[in-house]
This record gives structure tokens, sequence and C-alpha cells, in this order.
């Protein structure tokens, strides 16, 4: 049986990260620890996770004609990504974040967009080969918003299914929420769209009945180790995250965006998907890095 198509679309970076016992405060030099060169960006991010999953998924992005991108490319191949429609752009550079980590395996983030704020509608409307007999689309914002503006008239004109994970925090037009099928915001970007504080199941039913007054099919607030808040068609209610160690949180809401996808495609419930998706951040924490630290499908399934 063929698995329902994925399509990703969203930022593709090249993280350079630096640990250090603590973050400088401003005018200060630290000696920093080790360094790495990983692949990152959100949407690259999530296009690995769900690979590393067992999704059938193709990636939509914008890389500069350099060697980050080049071998970006490269890599998104040997992850088993369908990697047609993405486009080298020959003006701008790939897109760079500078990443310090601190002891506690917290992080600050500058990322450099270059050919991701080059991600325009043309792009998109140019991959309707990819979007044909694709399930389920999954975006962020890491991208220019008219792009995703467009991108979700594309999947309502469709019938696709749209996930949005709003991250980095920022407004979202009424017309991109309006018959979303879910969003998958965390604490901070809850509080900046609807204004509320997630502190309890009452706050949090605050804000989910703001995304779908909206329009909003379905929501889910991730929590961090608090876990998640989910008020989907089959499902309302906490669902738990699991413990472990942290080592490095980049990427974490990525991966559970990733895996969340995949699970979905493989018609889970939506408790079972979140479960699902709450193993693979909790495994992506307890490694380095952005895409290295996502799971593979035996990893998930065989973790308790």
């Amino acid at each position: 049986m063929n698995k329902q198509k994925i399509v990703v679309i969203g930022s593709s970076n090249t993280d350079m990260v630096v640990k250090a016992h603590h973050f400088p405060q401003p005018g200060e030099t630290i000696l920093g620890g080790d360094f790495y060169i990983f692949q990152g960006g959100k949407g690259a991010n999530q296009a690995v996770a769900s690979a590393r999953a067992g999704g059938n998924v193709a990636f939509i992005c914008k890389v500069g004609n350099d060697a980050f991108g080049n071998s970006a490319i490269q890599h998104y191949q040997q992850e088993g990504i369908d990697v047609n429609a993405i486009v080298v752009d020959g003006t701008a550079p790939t897109g760079v974040a500078l990443i310090t980590l601190n002891a506690e395996g917290e992080n600050t983030i500058v990322v450099a967009s270059g050919a991701n704020a080059l991600l325009s509608k043309e792009v998109i409307s140019n991959a309707g080969f990819v979007f044909n007999d694709a399930s389920y689309i999954i975006t962020q914002l890491e991208t220019p918003i008219a792009t995703i503006e467009y991108l979700a008239a594309i999947a309502k004109a469709k019938g696709k299914k749209l996930i949005l994970n709003p991250a980095p925090a920022a407004s979202i037009p009424a017309i991109i929420l309006d018959g979303l099928f879910l969003i998958t915001p965390n604490e901070s970007e809850t509080a900046l769209l609807t204004g509320i504080h997630v502190k309890d199941e009452t706050t949090a039913n605050e804000a989910v009945n703001i995304f779908k007054d909206k329009g909003v099919q379905n929501v889910i607030i991730t929590l961090g180790s608090k876990g998640a808040y989910v008020a989907c068609s089959d499902f309302e209610g906490f669902i738990p995250a699991y413990k472990v160690k942290a080592i490095d949180t980049t990427a974490a809401g990525d991966v559970f965006n990733g895996a969340l996808v995949v699970a979905l495609a493989e018609n889970l419930t939506w408790k079972e998907a979140v479960e699902f998706a709450s193993k693979a951040a909790a495994l992506s924490v307890t490694k380095l890095g952005a895409q290295t630290s996502a799971p593979y499908l035996n990893e998930i399934i065989t973790f308790n």
C-alpha cells in the first residue's frame, strides 16, 4: 500500500553551533567549547524528521548556489526526501543560523534568512506537480507570510490538509487561519496569537476557542516538558511529555511536528499521533543538533 504523501514547505539553513557554559551578556566575550556545523532550518528539520519517522516526504525550499546549498540538497536526498521542487537561487546565499548552546541544553539563535526570504508564490505555483498527490502539507513562518497566505489558498482549493507550525512567533493574517486543518503553536506563540498565556486547562481552552473562532479546525498547543494540550476532532485534553535528560533542545518542536504529520498520514487517532510525536521529540533532545537529533521510526516505536 502506498503511503500518503507529505509535502513540507519552509526554510533550509546551515546551523553553526557553539557550546558554552552560559550565554554571553551584551558586550561580553566568553570562551566557548565545541563547534559544530549541522543542517537546519525549520522546514528542513521537519522534512527530515518526517522522513526518518517513516513518511513519504517531498520538500519545497530555496537555497543559494553555494557549498551550503549543494550540501543541503545532497543531504535531503540521502534522507530519502523528494527534492525535485527545491529551487537553487543565484542571487542570495543559503540561510545560516548562529546558535549558542548553554550547559542546560538551552539555546539562543540568530538567523540570516538568505534564500529563504525569496521563497515566493511563484515557487509554490511551479510546484503543482508535488501537491497534486499530497494528502498533508506542513509549513512554518521562516519564509515570507505572503507565500504562506498563497499556500493556504492553494491547499484549500485542492482540498489538502494544511498544518501550520506558527514559528517563529509572528502575526498571521485571518485568511490563513480560516479553514486551516491544524495549528501547532507553543506557549509564546499562543500568547502572541490569542493573548492567552496557557497555564492550565481553563486557559488552554480559552486559547483553543479563539483559534476555532477564527476558523481553525484542530489545535495542538505544545508546552515543552509539560506536554501538549490537544483540541482535535476525536480527543481533547492534556497529553504529558516523556521524561528525559535534555542535552540540546534545538529543533524539538520541529521533530514533534514532523513526526506528528507522519502519524496522521498513517491514520492514527489524534491521541496516538500526539503520543508518537511526543516520543520523537523526547528522543531528539537527548542528542546534539537539529536534523541529526531526529529519531528513526524504529527508535520511536521502541521508546518507552
